[in-house]
Parts: C-alpha cells; sequence; structure tokens
C-alpha cells in the first residue's frame, strides 16, 4: 500500500517548506519535493497544511479497567488522535492497577486490542500505587512496562522512593514523580491565593518542591533517571536548574493549563479550574515558560484526566481534580504562543514531540524521516475556530478552554500509515 501526503508544509531547520510524504506499508519511504510523478494507492491533499510529526504525550489517564464512566482507551486515544498525538504513555491509576506481570501484560493486551494510537503503558512503582512495598521492578520491566510511577499519589517514604530508584536504575529504566508531600497538602484544593479567595484549604507550593529537592538527592545517589511530572512552581523550576547543572540525571515536564492559566484565572467556585498540582501565580506560570526556553523544562505533557459531568460539576472542595487536555493543547499552545512569537513553531514541535520521543527513547516516534514509522498530524495554522465541546472524542468534557478561538486544529492524524483521526 503506497500512500502520497502531498502539497503538506513541512518544518525544516524552522522554516515550513513545501514537501511530499510517500509512505510504503507504514513507513515513510520518500520526502519529495512536490510536483514530482509518483504512484501511489492512495492520495491524501494537504495543501497549504502543516504536516507535523504525530505528537508524543508521556502523561495520559485512560481509566479502563476500573473507571470507564470516565474514559475508555478507545475513546481516550481518539482524544489523542483529534489532538494530534500518535504515541502516548498511560498513567497506572486504574482497578487493578498495573503492579504485577499478570495486571500489566493484561492491561497491554487491554490497550493493544482497543487503542487507535500507540499506547505505552506505566508500571506502579509500589503495589496498588500506595503504602511502601514495592513493585518487582526487574519483572515488570519483562512484561513491558514504559516506567515507573505512582502517578496521583507522591511517594511519601523517603526510603521507598530511594530503593525504587536504585531497582530503576538498575534496569536503566525512569521513575516518573507526582511530586507532593501530602502532609503539607492533605486536603487542599487550589493555590494559595486562590485558595483564600474561593474559601478552601491551599495546596501550597513548597509540598510540590520539598518533595523534590528530597528527590534530587535521592536519584544523585541511586544514580537514576528521574522525571517529575508537571511542574508547576517557580521554585521548583529554580531547583532543578540547578540539580542539572549539577549533573543529576533529572528530566521534567509542564501542562498546557500551567502554561495558559494561573490562579487569577479562578473568580468563582468553578472546578474545571482544579487540577493538582493546582494553578499558581502568573510569577509561576512565567518561570514555567522560562524553564522551557532555557531548557531547564524538557518537555509539554498534557496530564489528560477526564472526569465525569456530575463529578465536575461538584464545588471545589468535593470534585476530582484534574482536566482534559489531549485535544485542545497543540492549537491552544500555537495560538497563545506561537502566533504570539513566544515560542516558535520548532521549539513548540520539539517540547511535544521530538523532546519527549528522545527522553524516553521512543524509538520512531517524534519524527518524519525515511525509514520512519508514517505516524504524522495534520495541523491547519491558517483559520480560526473556536473549540467546541460537541466535537471532543473524549468522554471527559471538563476543559475551561471550551469557546476559544484558537488556529492550528487537527486536521487529520496516521499512525503506521493509517488515518486514524479525520476532520
Amino acid at each position: 500500500m503506497r500512500t502520497l501526503v502531498k502539497n503538506g508544509q513541512l518544518l525544516v531547520d524552522n522554516k515550513l517548506v513545501s514537501q511530499d510524504v510517500l509512505i510504503e506499508n507504514g513507513i515513510v519511504s520518500s520526502i519529495l519535493m512536490p510536483g514530482q510523478d509518483v504512484a501511489a494507492d492512495e492520495t491524501i491533499d494537504a495543501a497549504g497544511k502543516f504536516v507535523s510529526p504525530g505528537l508524543v504525550d508521556v502523561h495520559v489517564h485512560y481509566r479502563e479497567p476500573g473507571y470507564t464512566e470516565k474514559e475508555t482507551i478507545r475513546t481516550g486515544t481518539l482524544a489523542a488522535a483529534h489532538g494530534g498525538y500518535t504515541t502516548v504513555c498511560a498513567m497506572p491509576n486504574l482497578n487493578p492497577t498495573p503492579d504485577t506481570v499478570e495486571h500489566l501484560t493484561d492491561q497491554i493486551k487491554l490497550n493493544d486490542e482497543k487503542a487507535v494510537v500507540k499506547v505505552l503503558q506505566y508500571a506502579t512503582i509500589t503495589e496498588n500505587r500506595e503504602g511502601d512495598k514495592l513493585v518487582d521492578f526487574a519483572a515488570l520491566k519483562n512484561a513491558g512496562a514504559f516506567a515507573f510511577s505512582n502517578d496521583g499519589s507522591g511517594i511519601q517514604t523517603s526510603e521507598t522512593m530511594y530503593k525504587a530508584m536504585q531497582e530503576a536504575a538498575k534496569l536503566e529504566m525512569a521513575v516518573v514523580a507526582h511530586v507532593e508531600d501530602s502532609s503539607l497538602s492533605a486536603g487542599g484544593a487550589l493555590a494559595e491565593t486562590a485558595a483564600e479567595r474561593i474559601g478552601v484549604k491551599p495546596i501550597p507550593w513548597v509540598s510540590e518542591t520539598a518533595q523534590v529537592a528530597r528527590d534530587l538527592m535521592l536519584a544523585e545517589s541511586a544514580g537514576a533517571h528521574y522525571h517529575v511530572c508537571h511542574v508547576s512552581s517557580k521554585h521548583t523550576v529554580e531547583i532543578i536548574r540547578a540539580a542539572k547543572r549539577h549533573g543529576i540525571n533529572v528530566t521534567c515536564e509542564v501542562t498546557p493549563h500551567h502554561l495558559l492559566l494561573t490562579e487569577d484565572d479562578i473568580v468563582e467556585d468553578n472546578s474545571l479550574f482544579k487540577m493538582n498540582p493546582p494553578l499558581r501565580s502568573e510569577e509561576d506560570r512565567q518561570a514555567l515558560v522560562d524553564g522551557l526556553l532555557d531548557g531547564t523544562i524538557d518537555m509539554i505533557a498534557t496530564d489528560h484526566a477526564p472526569h465525569t459531568p456530575d463529578e465536575k460539576n461538584k464545588p471545589i472542595s468535593k470534585a476530582p481534580f484534574g482536566i482534559t487536555g489531549s485535544e485542545t493543547a497543540f492549537s491552544m499552545l500555537y495560538t497563545k504562543y506561537v502566533k504570539t512569537g513566544i515560542f516558535t513553531l520548532e521549539q513548540l514541535v520539539g517540547w511535544l514531540a521530538k523532546k519527549p520521543a528522545r527522553v524516553f527513547n521512543i524509538k520512531g516516534a517524534g519524527e518524519i524521516s525515511v525509514g520512519s514509522p508514517a505516524d504524522l498530524a495534520v495541523f491547519n495554522l491558517d483559520d480560526a475556530s473556536s473549540i467546541k465541546e460537541i466535537e471532543f472524542e473524549s468522554k471527559g468534557k471538563n476543559s475551561p478552554f471550551v469557546g476559544e478561538k484558537v488556529y492550528g486544529q487537527t486536521e487529520l492524524t496516521m499512525v503506521d500509515g493509517q488515518v486514524v483521526y479525520q476532520k
């Protein structure tokens, strides 16, 4: 099967260049100048559109098994495809959790059966993603674990995290951490200023930064690759920057919502703005932008976290944490940051595709090159449209970005040369 994606604009040395992409049996076989006479079984006209490497998201929640009223593997991966993502890494807060070889094997089989994009599966750090009893790291690696995480819960005991890092380091695997000292944040819902305004308990910045500081020292001693999820505080950015200069093997991510919103946007009791870590100050948001630009922050990951409308219609004090992100990330970031000249398109694609693939050694992802899998997305950079809830593929509609006018909506997404989303 030969497919030609013609007349599209590919990113070459930070410039959009007209090129055609020939795909044979799911692999990019040639990148051609437009107008060359090429025989193909199928032709896709991407005239004037941006043909991007498929995006890579190292942080999504798909809720199946256990919580399918919120999301399923199919709806979650359809949402990813709608957002231009072709590879995603699924967190382990499921029921049962992928904490044994049997559970992980069953989860990977379920992902393979139901997903429309490529899903890499996290295993947990501790049994059932709680307490201090470590999983069998070597067995889970051999069973196909992508990395190890207790996302949603910080590891509270230093000894547990240290031993986990030692085990992961032996296997050259990453420990991917939700960083939160629950003794400082228990019962909290928002950052300090917003919490006082709305009348709920706060989640102070130190609950994040203190645990990162601890973990950085543990990672240095263990020789582990330590990856920090959803950095939100300027203080966390500062200590990760210092740790990188010191040679500690630390990487980190930031979410679109922490780049796009602050606690000043929470003007009423609206649970669409409740996420963990919480939205913080404008000074924190600017520090996150600076951290991306200077290389302290390595990538952007959505933390796509769908919930039911009934759950998110509760007051902030009672609603679950999290917002959806797969379907709005590229268009919102392109509109607010690339169109305004703060980021280049090349930088944005780097943080959303190339860098996560490189950091986590996801072979064949994050690039369009001869011999690589034909995982790509086609974006319309020129025409404005509105984000509409009715167009979401995710079961979760919990996004504060509905109604936003954006550029960069997805026209088409391909995985291994097969169309998995088309507008």
